[in-house]
């Protein structure tokens, strides 16, 4: 995994944010013991401005940073054609994989980029990459973050990540804690990035991959516990891989339910991820 550029690349864009209050219970409860926690990124372990890795809905991007982007990058074209043109291509790429034959595609945003707009470098079009993502969806720590990573690392659990994802994601912990997935108690083996498999959550292949790498290592799915804020893309695959599930339902701009009035299947519900910590 690549080590994260300088912090200086996105600094400009960074502000803090605070999650949006649900209303939801915590309730439930884990069955003993978990030796694994999974995790998803966007909207779990980091708020995220438009609720998910990828690009905002139209509308609810500053055209003033963007603008500011493109005219760095000597750009002529507006926010919104550029956008545009954005959103046919990720809908071009999907409909092609599609065609395939995978339901969930993903797609890997530097291509994407790269078929759109000439850069004069690799860096180049990194640094545009991640400097546009995080105009339209900026990110901040959610709070317990550090809490629950250090929990899981004092007492000898398993971490990992099964998340929809590109290049730049890893790079936010860096960023952000100071450290690299590795650093902070993830296993190497068990960070299933979508971006990597050209497939995304809910597809039910990056669940069954983390399953098959966990028996290798000696752990059952039903000692293994996924945490996610979507019922549709994170607790019912997580559920159907055998994995137990926690629901974060800490932040509204994040929380997906299938039917708001549900009986949720999630194991556990949580509003904190200290809560999270709490039940492992």
């Amino acid at each position: 995994m690549n080590s994260a550029p300088p912090r200086s690349w996105v600094a400009q864009y960074i502000r803090p944010l605070s999650p949006l209050p649900t209303h939801t219970v915590p309730r439930g409860a884990l069955r003993p013991p978990v030796d694994c926690l999974l995790c998803d990124i966007y909207g779990t372990l980091f708020i995220s401005g438009c609720g998910d890795v990828g690009t905002a809905p139209e509308g609810q991007v500053s055209p003033v940073l963007l603008q500011a982007l493109l005219d760095q990058y000597g750009i002529p074209q507006s926010p919104d054609q550029l956008t545009t043109r954005l959103h046919a291509a990720i809908l071009s790429d999907h409909r092609s994989s599609q065609a395939r034959g995978i339901v969930h595609p993903e797609m890997r945003i530097d291509e994407i980029w790269s078929r759109l707009l000439p850069f004069a470098s690799a860096a180049d079009l990194q640094r545009f990459a991640v400097a546009y993502e995080m105009i339209v969806n900026p990110v901040w720590p959610m709070p317990g973050l550090r809490t629950l990573l250090s929990h899981c690392r004092q007492s000898g659990m398993r971490l990992g990540i099964i998340s929809n994802a590109q290049f730049f994601t890893p790079w936010l912990f860096d960023w952000f804690l100071g450290a690299c997935l590795t650093q902070l108690g993830f296993d190497a083996d068990l960070i299933l990035l979508s971006h990597h498999f050209g497939r995304a959550k809910p597809d039910p292949f990056l669940f069954k991959t983390a399953a098959t790498r966990l028996w290798a290592m000696g752990i059952p799915v039903q000692r293994t516990a996924y945490i996610g804020n979507d019922m549709r893309k994170d607790v019912l695959p997580a559920h159907k891989a055998g994995f137990q599930t926690i629901l974060f339902a800490g932040d509204a701009r994040s929380l997906r339910l299938i039917d708001p009035q549900c009986t949720l299947p999630a194991d556990r519900v949580v509003t904190d991820l200290a809560q999270a910590a709490a039940s492992l």
